[in-house]
């Protein structure tokens, strides 16, 4: 039995197309609450949060979603490394740096890859299963974990198991692994046994190491080359581009999984979903007496099996029959369920034709925080702390800066100011500007356009004193853009 903690290495990198609209490449499903008050990314942290069998984890995402993870692990209190990759190479080249990183810090330790995107509603279970795993994987198996099918889905990877691992009968040795069947191989599937590849995976990391030595050595030697040329620091480290670029994309199953000898597999007891459609969204919530979910202000009335998510806006669906109906600030989606796979083959056709919304919300996530669209003129501006918004030149409108939250240390045309939560700011039309944080909260402003081009200041300070003042006071102008 393996006697080190466990290291667990999140994969938040991803996108979510078929979770459109709310999840979009500029803020994938990982990083919102689809299912419950937290997003699945705090919720997978928390799972992996006992100290007696864990180590602090490692995330591997993307620069631009680094501010999200640390922003939402820090609100979970869960200390994190990042490891930001400079492209996407899909999940095998994220599994062989995590495998070095770990295999560099202590040989042979244990590792737990999971998803960030996944929903586990019994995590007690989920940790039995991880419990159950770990003398196969300290026996050199690369383990997977197994979910006993409850429907013959075609967009899931099937395992078939083999001889008994050891002592433990739920743990098996892998003898195959089918990906994404036709329906009818997958209702052979289901009346055989086979159990659904949840896509979470335990191994020691010189184990892994070997096997992509043996099976895909460009992936290892991308990753090993993109490690020694990173640029590290404060908890980050950033992969270099040019060697990480190298590696193939590949999945982790095409790359190891399916080519290994060495893998078994534990038939876990834990419901789990992989989120990957408003339909499988719809399956794990609670449903009213109809069959019917709902998420934010979503209702449904006199309808049978929908799902009803709205952002904000109140959404009802009266007399309908197996819809989802998404609302979100800038974009609506009806759908028979039946059709919700389609979804991806919308977002494509809306990217083909350059329409802002299929990739990018009106939150815009920055290396240093975000910008969020608050309607005509009106924008929140949320900077991390420590970080700094490079100078930046007003060239079209004036603006009026409010600060909401923290402190503001701003550079507008050439004069130093500190400005305090509940003061304000003139920023004149084509003034250079920056904006920095140097406090330890995040610092909110609100951005009011007040006209165009460099003015005194009389006019547009008045018109942003009005605007002010219809929202009353500054805690309504913070809920107009939240």
């Amino acid at each position: 039995m393996a006697t080190a903690r466990i290291v667990p290495v999140l994969l938040a990198g991803g996108g979510g197309s078929r979770l459109w609209p709310v999840s979009r490449d500029s803020l994938p499903k990982q990083f919102q609450p689809l299912v419950g008050s937290l997003s699945t990314f705090q919720q997978t942290l928390q799972r992996v949060s006992d100290p007696d069998l864990f180590e602090d984890p490692i995330v591997i995402t993307s620069e631009a979603f680094k501010s999200f993870a640390s922003r939402q692990a820090g609100i979970v209190d869960r200390p994190v490394s990042l490891i930001l990759e400079p492209c996407r190479r899909d999940s095998a080249a994220a599994v062989a740096v995590a495998a070095l990183l770990v295999e560099h810090r202590r040989s042979g330790s244990p590792v737990l890859v999971l998803a960030a995107d996944h929903v586990i509603l019994d995590d007690s279970l989920f940790l039995e299963a991880v419990r159950s795993g770990l003398e196969a994987a300290d026996d050199g198996k690369i383990v997977v974990f197994g979910l006993p099918p409850t429907a013959p889905k075609t967009n899931f990877g099937y395992i078939r198991r083999g001889a008994p691992a050891g002592e433990n009968d739920d743990v098996s040795l892998v003898e195959a692994f089918f990906e994404k069947p036709t329906r009818e191989n997958a209702v052979t599937y289901l009346n055989e046994g086979y159990l659904w590849n949840s896509g979470n995976f335990l191994f020691r990391s010189d184990v892994m190491i070997e096997e992509f030595a043996r099976y895909a050595p460009d992936v290892l030697m991308a990753a090993r080359r993109s490690i020694a040329a990173a640029q590290s620091g404060r908890g980050i480290m950033r992969l270099d581009e040019p060697a990480f670029s190298a590696s193939p994309k590949i999945s982790i199953d095409y790359a190891v999984m399916q080519k290994t000898g060495n893998a078994a597999v534990v038939a876990g007891r834990f419901r789990w979903s992989d989120i990957g459609s408003w339909d499988a969204i719809w399956e794990i919530l609670p449903h009213d007496e109809c069959g019917n979910a709902a998420l934010g202000r979503g209702m449904a009335i006199q309808s049978r099996n929908c799902l009803v998510h709205s952002e904000g806006i109140l959404t009802t669906v009266i007399g309908g029959a197996d819809l989802v109906v998404v609302a979100t600030a800038d974009a609506v989606l009806v759908c028979p369920r039946e059709r919700i796979q389609e979804i991806k083959g919308v977002v494509e056709r809306l990217q083909g034709e350059n329409t802002r919304e299929a990739s990018m919300h009106r939150r815009d996530v920055q290396s240093w925080g975000y910008i969020e669209s608050a309607g005509e003129g009106v924008k929140r501006i949320v900077v991390d702390p420590e970080g700094v918004v490079g100078s930046r030149r007003q060239m079209r409108h004036s603006a009026h800066w409010i600060v909401i939250k923290g402190t503001a240390s701003t550079i507008v045309g050439g004069v130093e100011r500190t400005v305090r939560e509940g003061g304000s700011l003139h920023v004149p039309g084509a003034a250079m500007c920056e904006l920095s944080n140097f406090s330890n909260v995040p610092l909110e402003i609100i951005e009011v356009r007040t006209g165009r081009g460099s003015t005194s200041g009389g006019d547009d300070m008045h018109q942003a004193a009005e605007a002010v003042d219809r929202s009353r006071n500054l805690r309504a102008v913070t809920a107009l853009v939240r």
